[in-house]
């Protein structure tokens, strides 16, 4: 398939597999002038859907002792706290309402239960493939309030931002979203302010950067001294954005790389970016699983829409509710562990039955370690890149 096989071919992976593998030599863990002093490189892919490649090509398992690849908090269904799921739940039982979302979104456990488990109960939950089945709900039931539950970074804002617009110029009334919209580089400045977290450089989302672009990132860069490589989403994009990132490193280069050019431009989507900065506006704060209240990372419905919004619709508890104690996804998120450090990990957590969010989602990194049979620190003895999905063969603690 053209435009894809190039992508996966194995010759190409190991040439730059080489390549690392001659950087990497120049950081020895403890080497003068690096800044993995005493540990390797650490390196965090910020997007679910590179963490759910890098385990499905079994690239982790290539790379050198002195690499070391991070998962960050770029999956839009683990970063929900359990407070605003709350929320949710609380609008799907209003008799009222018919609640629409997305089909990923209803396994995730709330402080009592999911939506799913509301659903079974007689709650009216539908799921949608997008924002515009959600209206077209809507002006099929005239008589009850339709509540589009709306989650993602920068790559889902604009369906869900084209929506309202449409909503408004056919003057649907019975339709609103809960926002639950959240932009990623202020979470990369939380994570980089946080003093127990490390990290050297990150690849960053394609996806997000189809929207907003390349240059967002050159804050990080500019105040954090962190390399950034823009990266798509198959195997040797992966490993030229690794490659990007070592290559700046070694040279003493820190600045914002664009690896996916063939779909991200540096100044992003002008038609997507305008929807969303007509229809939304940036919240002062925004709570996300594992990082806390972070400044200016979320959005809600500018005040020009207000009669589509939701929270201003219902009257909703905003509840703050702490995650399973036995539950480490708040750690895994800030990539300060990884998942077989948390001790229910494949044992009383597993994607049949889980309790947290990063189990839920096949974006989250539980789950790639999970189903790609990572359950526990030991490497696989692999030395060639054969670029083949690797399947489940699990290994028990």
């Amino acid at each position: 398939m053209k435009y894809v096989h190039e992508f996966r071919d194995p010759q190409r992976a190991q040439g730059i597999l080489r390549q690392i593998e001659a950087i990497a030599a120049q950081f020895p863990p403890g080497s003068p002038g690096s800044s993995a002093s005493d540990r390797p490189l650490r390196i965090m892919e910020i997007c679910g859907g590179h963490t759910h490649a890098i385990f499905k090509y079994g690239l982790a398992d290539l790379l050198p002792d002195t690499v070391e690849l991070i998962h960050g908090p770029g999956c839009p269904v683990c970063i929900m706290p359990k407070g605003r799921l709350d929320d949710a739940i609380t609008l799907a039982q209003n008799p009222q309402v018919i609640l629409t979302t997305f089909g990923d979104v209803l396994r995730v456990p709330g402080s009592s239960q999911s939506l799913l488990q509301a659903k079974a109960q007689g709650a009216d939950i539908r799921v949608v493939y997008s924002p515009l089945d959600a209206l077209q709900i809507a002006i099929a039931h005239p008589d009850r309030e339709v509540v589009f539950f709306a989650i993602g970074f920068e790559t889902t804002a604009p369906s869900t931002a084209l929506t309202v617009l449409q909503a408004a110029a056919q003057g649907v009334s019975n339709f609103s979203l809960f926002c639950n919209h959240v932009l990623v580089v202020p979470a990369l400045e939380a994570l980089l302010n946080q003093p127990d977290l490390q990290l050297d450089g990150f690849i960053g989302p394609g996806h997000v950067s189809m929207v907003i672009g390349a240059r967002p990132y050159r804050v990080i860069a500019e105040r954090y001294g962190k390399p950034v490589v823009v990266s798509g989403f198959e195997p040797v994009d992966i490993l030229q954005s690794l490659w990007m990132v070592l290559d700046q490193l070694v040279t003493g280069r820190c600045t914002v790389e664009n690896q996916y050019s063939r779909l991200v431009a540096e100044d992003g989507n002008a038609v997507a970016l305008g929807a969303i900065a007509q229809v939304f506006t940036v919240r002062e704060q925004f709570e996300w699983r594992g990082l806390g209240e972070i400044p200016a990372s979320g959005l809600r419905i500018h005040p020009d829409y207000a009669q589509f919004d939701a929270e201003v619709k219902f009257s909703l508890p905003h509840p703050h509710v702490d995650d399973h104690r036995a539950c480490a996804c708040g750690d895994i998120l800030r990539g300060v562990k990884k998942p077989w450090e948390c001790k229910v990990f494949g044992t009383a957590c597993t994607p049949d039955s889980p309790l947290g969010a990063c189990m839920v989602s096949s974006e989250g990194a539980c789950a790639a370690y999970y189903n790609y049979g990572q359950l526990d620190r030991r490497r696989p003895a692999t030395s060639s890149a054969s670029l083949a999905p690797s399947h489940s063969s699990r290994v028990r603690r």
